[in-house]
């Protein structure tokens, strides 16, 4: 796939590589840390809850603003950048010092830090690509990025295996310097900034003077909002479900706990890879919302299915199902948020806004979860989240129009 950069020098393998690289940076964390807190530091479900809330809570209060500032800027790998940075120093002092307050400081900003890397590669994306493809090339930017999550669980599992589930942290770092290189090697000038903000003629849009509409779109669109709501629960749903695996397998095998957490998160991401491919060749033809609606669809299903043994191949096995729904997930949450606000010139403070939500969704997760864990078990936590993804489908059924154009 040719790109439409306006300047010669840009390689498609650069955007790939910031792709798959950004994924082993924020990888390397992610569930990794419920673990290590749990089985190693002996915190309680509840402590590890509070952590992972306030994180979640400072990190959505920041999302639409920097969604809103990744439009403005013209400095979109600079932002990229300052977050690697951030996330760098923040996995060093998880390494150095697992007590309660520094990891929920470094966890927060860490959250903050993240909020930036899918607004701003997804601007780039649009930035350096024409519309008619923006499809297929959305589909291999999520295709890389399971890859990259492949990687890194790989990694992550053999480090921590080797060495200590503490050691996993040091690989952010590593891999947050080799993400800056691929980012700088994107020559700024290639990059159309009105583009990757999916700026352009669109009529009714509550314009500004400079032709850029007003923050109220984000409530006028009721595309938007249906969109907005569904995925708020499908990640109250999904955000602690893998959480809840890793911590089940790491009490029945504490020795193999991380490399029990990889072999989860592998299973899963195999999947994802090609069904990323899938849906960037088809999401103009079948339409979005047919797509959709099955990656909903498989979230209940799995959320029951774990409460049906213990056994591990099982839980593993029936974690290969989250490779369908976050498939279809990832690849085709940018490119709604697109067709959404086509011509608004607000792409990335609607993509802040949807992170809100999300954020939102994910962080209440983690804290339900753990209250429930604590007081009714596993299968009482299970079955909650099915019950908000089972909500998440009727309203998107429902609701949600098809965005692709005809």
């Amino acid at each position: 796939m040719k790109p439409d950069a306006k300047h010669k020098g840009f390689s498609p393998f650069s955007l790939d590589a910031i792709n798959f690289l950004a994924a082993d940076v924020r990888g390397a964390v992610g569930p990794y840390l419920n673990v290590f807190l749990v089985t190693q530091q002996h915190w309680s479900q509840s402590e590890v809850g509070l952590v992972t809330t306030l994180g979640g809570l400072l990190g959505l209060a920041v999302q639409t603003p920097i969604g809103a500032a990744i439009d403005e800027t013209r400095a979109k790998r600079g932002a990229i950048v300052l977050a690697l940075t951030v996330l760098a120093i923040m996995a060093a002092i998880i390494f150095a010092w697992p007590t309660f307050w520094p990891v929920a400081f470094a966890n927060s900003l860490m959250a903050i830090a993240g909020d930036v890397f899918g607004p701003a590669v997804a601007a780039l994306t649009l930035g350096l690509y024409a519309r008619q493809q923006l499809a297929g090339r959305m589909g291999r930017n999520s295709a890389f990025d399971h890859a990259g999550n492949v990687t890194i669980a790989l990694a992550a599992g053999a480090v921590g295996y080797a060495f200590s589930q503490r050691a996993v942290f040091l690989l952010v770092p590593v891999f947050a310097v080799l993400t800056m290189i691929a980012v700088l090697s994107i020559p700024a000038a290639s990059i159309d900034h009105d583009r990757a903000r999916d700026l352009g003629p669109q009529s009714g849009a509550a314009e500004s003077p400079t032709g850029v509409a007003g923050y109220g779109i984000l409530f006028q669109s009721q595309p938007l909002v249906v969109f907005g709501f569904c995925v708020m629960l499908f990640h109250l749903a999904n955000a602690a479900l893998l959480p809840l695996v890793g911590q089940k397998l790491a009490a029945a095998y504490p020795k193999e706990a991380t490399a029990m957490m990889s072999a989860c998160i592998v299973a899963a991401q195999l999947v994802m890879l090609p069904i990323a491919l899938l849906v960037g060749r088809t999401a103009d033809t079948w339409g979005r919302k047919p797509l959709f609606l099955a990656g909903f669809a498989v979230l209940p299903l799995r959320a029951v299915l774990y409460t049906l043994s213990d056994n591990s191949l099982w839980l593993i096995g029936v974690q290969v199902l989250d490779g369908v729904g976050a498939g279809i997930f990832g690849a085709l949450t940018p490119l709604v948020i697109a067709d959404i606000m086509r011509g608004t010139g607000r792409y990335n403070l609607a993509q802040g806004a949807i992170a809100t939500v999300q954020g939102i969704g994910a962080a209440s997760s983690g804290l339900a979860a753990g209250v429930i864990v604590d007081h009714f078990g596993y299968s009482a936590a299970f079955l909650a989240a099915g019950a908000a993804a089972l909500v998440a489908l009727v309203v998107f059924a429902l609701r949600m129009p098809e965005t692709a154009e005809p």
